[in-house]
């Protein structure tokens, strides 16, 4: 009997011949979309999507064109749906740059910014507006 047959039960089950769970769903990119305007004064950078080490580029570079030519850059993220560390470098880079306020992060954005303490150096605010008047 060939090795795969004869190996295939026993990484499928667990101790006692139960079955193991099925593997957590894996993050596959769902793209980015990366859209800028003027606001109140301010450059307002609009991202939506998801945002890793394949799919930050876009951002990198509409942000740090943003922080070279606007006094106030504002990272609309209400749409980002997954960030992982490139985010977050993304963030403290375009932070020590210049001006910048991140709007209406996700959850998920949000959470990852809570506990790596990111949310005590970043400027956070509810609305394109409040980070304008700010």
């Amino acid at each position: 009997m060939p090795w795969d047959e004869a190996g295939l039960p026993a990484l499928t089950r667990g101790i006692g011949g139960e079955p193991l769970p099925e593997p957590a769903a894996v993050h596959a990119p769902e793209g980015a979309v990366v859209s800028q305007y003027d606001w109140c004064g301010a450059w307002v950078v609009d991202a939506r999507g998801s945002y890793d080490m394949d799919t930050i580029t876009a951002l990198a570079d509409a942000l740090e064109t943003a922080i070279r030519r606007h006094p106030k850059v504002i990272l609309d993220a209400s749409g980002v749906t997954f960030a992982d560390s490139a985010l977050l470098n993304l963030l403290i880079l375009t932070h020590q740059a210049g001006t910048l306020r991140v709007v209406a992060p996700s959850p998920q954005l949000r959470r990852l910014c809570e506990i790596t303490g990111v949310d005590g150096l970043l400027e956070i605010r509810d609305t394109v507006d409040a980070a304008a008047a700010s």
